[in-house]
C-alpha cells in the first residue's frame, strides 16, 4: 500500500449510522480489534480494553443510555472501548492514545468495507454503561463503536481549507 492509498482510505472514511441486516463475521471484528491494539500509546502501556456486544437484549440496555439508541440497536455489533485506569500514567497522553486506538478501529472497519461510528455522547452515562456490561470499576468508558455493513451509499464529507488550519510555517 502506498501513501496515496492510505490518504484515500482516510479521506473516504465516514461515520456510518445505518446498517444493513447482515451479520458481521467474528474474523472481521477481530481485525478491527487488532487495529485498535496496535495504536501508539505512551510508555507502550496499551491501556485500551474492549467489550464486544452482539446480543440484542444487551445492546438495547446499552442503547437506553444514549439519545442515539437507534444506531446501537440497529448495529449488528457494538464495541465498548474502555481505558484501564491503573495502566495510565498521564491523563492527556493516555486519552490521546485512546483516540488513536479508536481511529485505527474506524479506519480498519472502513478498509474492510464495513461502516462504523464512534459514539461519544453516551459518556454522560459512562458508569451505567460500565455496570450494565459488568466491567470492573478500574475501567473508564471512552466510547462505543457501532459497527455493521452500511445500509446506504457513500456519505459526503468536507473539510475546511488548509489555509484556515495552519497557524504558521516556520523555516523550510
Amino acid at each position: 500500500m502506498d501513501s496515496q492509498d492510505v490518504l484515500e482510505l482516510i479521506r473516504t472514511r465516514r461515520s456510518v449510522r445505518k446498517y444493513a441486516e447482515r451479520p458481521v463475521e467474528d474474523a472481521l471484528v477481530d481485525q478491527i480489534l487488532e487495529a485498535g491494539r496496535w495504536a501508539p500509546s505512551g510508555l507502550d502501556n496499551q491501556a485500551w480494553r474492549f467489550v464486544v456486544v452482539r446480543e440484542p437484549g444487551l445492546k438495547d440496555r446499552v442503547a437506553a443510555f444514549t439519545r442515539y439508541a437507534k444506531i446501537i440497536q440497529s448495529a449488528p455489533v457494538i464495541i465498548a472501548v474502555f481505558i484501564h485506569k491503573p495502566s495510565m500514567y498521564n491523563e492527556v497522553k493516555d486519552h490521546q492514545a485512546m483516540g488513536a486506538c479508536l481511529q485505527n478501529m474506524l479506519l480498519m472497519a472502513h478498509g474492510l468495507g464495513l461502516g462504523a461510528v464512534w459514539l461519544g455522547e453516551i459518556l454522560k452515562n459512562a458508569e451505567a454503561v460500565r455496570e450494565t456490561l459488568q466491567v470492573s470499576g478500574d475501567m473508564e468508558l471512552m466510547a462505543v463503536v457501532a459497527l455493521g455493513w452500511p445500509a446506504s451509499g457513500k456519505e459526503k464529507g468536507s473539510r475546511k481549507p488548509m489555509e484556515e488550519l495552519i497557524l504558521a510555517r516556520h523555516g523550510r
